[in-house]
């Protein structure tokens, strides 16, 4: 089962620094349909404008994935941790027994990201966070795993869920096939280009919420980026 979601049909909230398109019920956009996907909670499709962001707040038992499209973001916490996340890279935040963070687009354009949240298994830890690179052309023809709390996932972000965050980049008439198990489900956005799913098409943003499926195999219309959320 395959339930396409159009960008235009997502929840959005312009507040001129950002413009938030929203996958599942979020702040002033509710819809009792998309309240989560499984454990995945949140999946916001941002763009903050330059030198602007997001200023100090607090979170607690949540696993924040962000996934950087275009630009970079600056990442300030309460650990003392700093760091910037450029374009086609990833950071995690295991927000954990509670920690405050700040995210700023520093640059001179805007920066666009998937922001995903997803339910711990585990709580009660500290808080952390890391980032890291995932060069696109590594994931040429293939699904890469950029976090995960799976066993054997060893090359990914860790996080604390039963979930795991992939990434493939497409040329046109290529595929890429993904093992999701039919007791699982997937979340899949193309951050760029148009693939089909089976009969599906997906454009550019659009979600497409996927369950009782023996494996999916993706195939680029266009150039294509896409990435995939695995969860139970």
């Amino acid at each position: 089962m395959i339930d396409l979601r159009p960008f235009d049909s997502l929840g959005s909230a312009n507040h001129g620094w950002l413009d938030a398109r929203h996958h599942f019920s979020f702040a002033d956009y509710h819809d009792p349909a998309r309240m989560r996907w499984g454990a995945l909670r949140v999946w916001n499709d941002d763009t903050i404008a330059p030198r602007s962001g997001f200023p100090p707040h607090p979170h607690r038992d949540m696993e924040i994935i962000t996934y950087v499209r275009e630009g970079a973001i600056t990442h300030e916490d309460s650990l003392g941790n700093r760091g910037r996340t450029a374009a086609g890279d990833v950071q995690v935040m295991s927000a954990g027994t509670g920690i405050r963070h700040a995210e700023y687009n520093r640059e001179d354009a805007p920066t666009r990201l998937f922001q995903i949240w997803i339910l711990p298994t585990r709580t009660g830890e500290q808080p952390s966070w890391g980032t890291r690179p995932f060069p696109r052309g590594a994931r040429a023809g293939r699904f890469v795993t950029l976090a995960s709390g799976i066993a054997g996932d060893i090359d990914a972000l860790p996080i604390r869920a039963d979930a795991r965050v992939v990434a493939a980049t497409l040329k046109a008439g290529d595929s890429a096939r993904y093992p999701l198990h039919a007791d699982r489900r997937a979340y899949l956005v193309p951050a760029a280009g148009t693939v089909l799913i089976g009969a599906v098409r997906v454009n550019t943003g659009d979600g497409a919420a996927i369950r009782d499926e023996d494996g999916l195999t993706v195939t680029a219309i266009e150039d294509s980026e896409v990435v995939l959320v695995d969860v139970a």
